[in-house]
C-alpha cells in the first residue's frame, strides 16, 4: 500500500490530525518517504492545514446586555446577588423570553428623490401582503409592531398591521438605514465616508442597545415583538446578538419583506430561529433590492 492510500484511508475512517500523524510516523519508520518528504516537512504540513479551534462557551459574554441578574443589583449587595437563594436574585431574574422577528421592507422605488419619492412599488406592496398573512397564521399574540421611520418601512409596517389587529404601531429614527461599520472583507460598489460609519454605526448600536437584550424581571410572560426596518440594521443586530464579528454583517443576503426571528432567553442565551425567511413568498414575488 503507497503512503498516500494510507493516509486516505486513516482520514476516511476517522478524519482527525491526530491519525494523520500517526499515519505519517508509521510510515516514515517503513521507509515510504522519499528523500524530498521527510517526516518533518509531513507534519508541518499536517499542522498547518488544520482549522482554527472553535470559541468555546468560556468566550461567550453571559452579561452582554448588562442585564445579568448580579449586575442588577446596587453596589453594596453585588455579592448577595450572587447567591442563586437569596431574594436579591430571585427578584432580578428574567422569567420570559423575548421572540424578536426583525421584518426587511419590502420592494421600493430606487429612482425616488429622497425618502419620501422611495415609495413601495406594486411588487413591494405584494411582499408586504404576504409578510402579514405569514405572521398572521403563526398565531402568535403579538404585543407591538415598531418601524423604522424611513417611509418604505412605514409602509411596508402598516400593510402588515392590517393582518394584526389591535397590535400597537410605534416609529422609531433609531432603526432608520445606514452604515453600521466598516465591513470585512471590503466591497468595491458601496464605500460610505468614514463619517458616514461613525454616525449611523452609533445610532445602529443604540437601537440595538434599545431592542436587542433580554426579558425585564418584571415581565411574567413570553413578548412577541416586530420589527420593520432595513437589512444593514437587521444584519448588524444579528452578529451583534450572536456575538459574531459585527464586521462581518454584509456577508449575508436579505429578501425584501423576509423574516429573521431572534429569542432571547432569560438566562441571556440568544438563538437564531430563522434568517431572512421567504419561503412563504411565490417565487416570482421575491427581490432583493
Amino acid at each position: 500500500m503507497s503512503f498516500r492510500r494510507a493516509i486516505s484511508l486513516a482520514c476516511g475512517i476517522a478524519g482527525g490530525s491526530a491519525v494523520l500523524v500517526c499515519a505519517a510516523v508509521a510510515a516514515d519508520k517503513h521507509g515510504y518517504f522519499g528523500e524530498r518528504c521527510r517526516l518533518r516537512e509531513t507534519l508541518a504540513a499536517v499542522h498547518a492545514a488544520q482549522p482554527p479551534a472553535w470559541p468555546t462557551a468560556n468566550g461567550w459574554d453571559c452579561n452582554w446586555d448588562k442585564r445579568d441578574p448580579s449586575s442588577m443589583v446596587n453596589g453594596t449587595r453585588k455579592e448577595s446577588a450572587g447567591d442563586s437563594g437569596s431574594p436579591e436574585a430571585e427578584n432580578n431574574k428574567p422569567k420570559a423570553t423575548r421572540h424578536i422577528f426583525l421584518i426587511r421592507h419590502s420592494q421600493y422605488n430606487l429612482k425616488g428623490d429622497g425618502d419620501k419619492e422611495r415609495i413601495l412599488t406594486p411588487l413591494g406592496r405584494e411582499q408586504a401582503e404576504c409578510t402579514g398573512q405569514r405572521l398572521a397564521v403563526l398565531g402568535l399574540k403579538y404585543d407591538v409592531l415598531i418601524h423604522s421611520s424611513m417611509t418604505r418601512a412605514a409602509e411596508t409596517a402598516n400593510i402588515i398591521s392590517k393582518y394584526l389587529p389591535g397590535v400597537e404601531l410605534v416609529s422609531c429614527d433609531l432603526l432608520r438605514e445606514g452604515a453600521p461599520i466598516e465591513p470585512v472583507p471590503p466591497v468595491t460598489h458601496w464605500k460610505p465616508e468614514a463619517a458616514q460609519y461613525h454616525e449611523d454605526g452609533a445610532r445602529i448600536e443604540a437601537a440595538f442597545r434599545r431592542y436587542i437584550h433580554r426579558a425585564d424581571p418584571k415581565q411574567k410572560e413570553d413578548s412577541y415583538e416586530i420589527i420593520v426596518c432595513h437589512a444593514n440594521v437587521i444584519r448588524y443586530f444579528v452578529c451583534r446578538a450572536l456575538q459574531f464579528p459585527p464586521e462581518g454583517w454584509l456577508r449575508m443576503g436579505l429578501n425584501n419583506g423576509s423574516i429573521t426571528w431572534l429569542t432571547v432567553r432569560p438566562s441571556g442565551r440568544v438563538a437564531l430561529r430563522a434568517l431572512g425567511d421567504s419561503g412563504f413568498m411565490p417565487p416570482d414575488k421575491l427581490t432583493r433590492t
